[in-house]
């Protein structure tokens, strides 16, 4: 890989950008069959949390990660972190008056919940090792 390359790929504006953009694009999507506002705002409300979300992801496994150890090290912070995210999603979807809940956070929550046990399972691996 080249490296500028390299270095947009590890460039933390580059990850909240597309998680904002990838993610807002799908709630938009998943919102597409009522009237607008609706898919406009669900795709702003999940692209911001999405965001947020990707900022804060990283470094709360890491973290949740050197608070347990054994099976509860591997098991615990991917659990801790999806529940966190599915609770703020389903919340500020409500609140925004988001129409399509369940289809809405479906996506970001799946990606958000496998990147969160990859990456602590890469944690958990270099501990043990």
């Amino acid at each position: 890989m080249s490296l500028p390359i390299a270095g947009l790929m590890r460039s933390s504006v580059i990850h909240i950008a597309v998680a904002f953009v990838a993610m807002g694009s799908w709630a938009a999507f998943a919102n597409r069959a009522h009237p607008m506002p609706a898919p406009v705002q669900a795709g702003l409300i999940q692209g911001a949390l999405s965001a947020t979300i990707t900022l804060f992801l990283k470094r709360g496994i890491e973290e949740l990660s050197r608070r347990f150890s054994g099976l509860a090290a591997l098991l615990a912070p991917p659990v801790i972190a999806g529940l966190v995210s599915a609770g703020v999603l389903t919340t500020m979807h409500m609140i925004g008056g988001t129409p399509e809940i369940g289809r809405t956070i479906a996506v970001p929550l799946t990606v958000a919940t496998s990147y969160a046990a990859l990456y602590n399972l890469s944690l958990w691996r270099s501990r043990k090792g």
